[in-house]
């Protein structure tokens, strides 16, 4: 299998075998009009088995999503061919508008405009908490 290298873009690296399609859905890559490569079930010395997805495109990529779904993935930002930053992720703190409260008593069910927050409340099961009614979503 040969797999371009890119010249401008990203490279997110060390995902989760077979999270990639969720990461593409996500972050609403198939509106792109570039080349996105999703390599699944590459072998790996620390994990086994991993996704790869690369971007031939510099783009803004939402961080805290990337986090929610997949903290161990690495972010190489690529500029004429070579890596410029690399950033290794953690789950975020804070989310806000991505997950939605299902508690019927919630303010956000009744006020469909407010910001949609969750809390982290526990780092090791990665547990969020609506910021408004402390529902729980993980």
């Amino acid at each position: 299998m040969n797999i371009d290298s890119i010249q401008n873009g990203i490279v997110l690296d060390h995902i989760t075998a077979g999270s990639a399609m969720r990461i593409y859905r996500y972050l609403h890559l198939d509106d792109l009009d570039c080349s996105v490569a999703i390599i699944k079930n590459v072998k790996s010395g620390k994990q086994g088995k991993k996704d790869i997805i690369k971007i031939d495109e510099a783009m803004d990529v939402d961080l805290d999503i990337l986090g929610y779904i997949d903290p161990g993935i690495t972010v190489n930002m690529i500029r004429d061919g070579a890596i410029v930053e690399k950033r290794r992720l953690a789950p975020p703190k804070r989310l806000k508008n991505v997950l939605v409260c299902k508690n019927p008593r919630c303010i956000t069910s009744v006020e469909p405009e407010l910001d949609q927050i969750f809390e982290l409340v526990d780092e090791k099961r990665r547990t969020y908490c609506c910021a408004y009614c402390e529902g729980r979503e993980k």
